[in-house]
């Protein structure tokens, strides 16, 4: 069950991690108990087809807790492992909006209840953070907008006050931006040494393990075709925003590339010599990983391609 503030982006939160998990073949559901906002079930519907996800809500009941206890019950019968319960945006000051949670909670039973936090409301978040946990048992925070100028300071509050620990950042609006939370990644990044491992597992996510070996050896020996190189593309379209990639990897401005999350904006974007560049690094990181070595006579740097051959592509 998700609560939260108003604006906090549960809404949007709860596809994406919705999302997230069915991509790692989970069977998630949505169900929208938030009955105070107008349009808060049309939202939640348009996220939950565009990511292809059952959804469950009403126009007519008014009672949040009558709605969620009747989705849970739909979804379970159907076999869905990870329901997912969105609720009406609250303040500490709103008590009969506390006391609406209080009853969705009871209705629903959850075996997990995640706060909402926008990550640019700084340290007010501590006393917000311990209303919802008096109210109902918080066991989990996400921090929401990072990826403007706020830097999630407020998040240290929210967990102190709900001794729960932060799983997820969001840090975007579209479905891909959001990913899970880790300490040392985290403030690798806020410290602009970005973060090598979350790349890594981008690469995971788009390029089979079985084929990473053969197609990092035929770059090492520099017989690269015109169809591996077309391969290597769309595997990095496919991992989102550039901006977003060119930030995890050390030493490059996330803002080399243009804004966006369409794959063509990102194409016209990207000058010629960026993309190749940027493949060139990604797969450097994914030798290593896999414990392959540049071979010196080649390279200036053992674990870096000569930037001065060029690779040989056949017919």
């Amino acid at each position: 069950m998700f609560v939260g503030l108003q604006g906090s982006g549960k809404t949007t939160t709860c596809t994406k991690y919705a999302y997230y998990y069915k991509k790692k073949n989970w069977k998630p559901a949505l169900v929208c108990a938030d009955t105070f906002r107008a349009g808060a079930f049309d939202q939640l519907k348009q996220n939950a087809t565009k990511a292809s996800i059952p959804f469950y809500g009403s126009y007519t009941e008014t009672d949040p807790a009558l709605i969620a206890a009747a989705g849970v019950e739909l979804f379970r019968k159907d076999g869905r492992d990870l329901i997912i319960v969105d609720t009406s945006g609250r303040h500490k000051q709103e008590a009969a909006l506390f006391e609406e949670m209080r009853q969705v909670a009871e209705a629903v039973s959850p075996d997990l209840v995640i706060f909402v936090m926008d990550g640019s409301i700084g340290q007010a978040a501590f006393d917000q953070a311990k209303a919802f946990k008096e109210s109902v048992e918080v066991g989990a925070v996400i921090v929401t907008k990072l990826d403007g100028h706020a830097k999630g300071g407020g998040a240290l509050s929210a967990v102190s006050a709900t001794r729960s620990p932060v799983i997820f950042i969001g840090t975007g609006e579209h479905m891909d931006q959001f990913e899970s939370f880790e300490t040392k990644r985290f403030v690798s990044r806020l410290l602009g040494r970005g973060d090598v491992s979350g790349l890594m597992d981008k690469i995971q996510d788009v390029i089979p393990e079985d084929k990473q070996p053969e197609l990092l050896d035929s770059i090492q020996r520099g017989n690269v075709s015109m169809r591996v190189m077309r391969d290597v593309f769309e595997s990095f379209l496919n991992m989102g925003p550039l901006s977003s990639v060119m930030a995890m990897i050390p030493g490059f401005d996330s803002n080399i590339m243009q804004q966006g999350n369409d794959k063509n904006s990102q194409v016209r974007g990207c000058r010629v010599r960026q993309l190749p560049l940027l493949c060139w690094y990604v797969l450097v990181f994914g030798c290593a990983q896999h414990n392959c070595q540049w071979q010196a006579s080649d390279c200036s740097s053992s674990k870096m391609p000569p930037t001065t051959q060029q690779p040989k592509f056949r017919r």
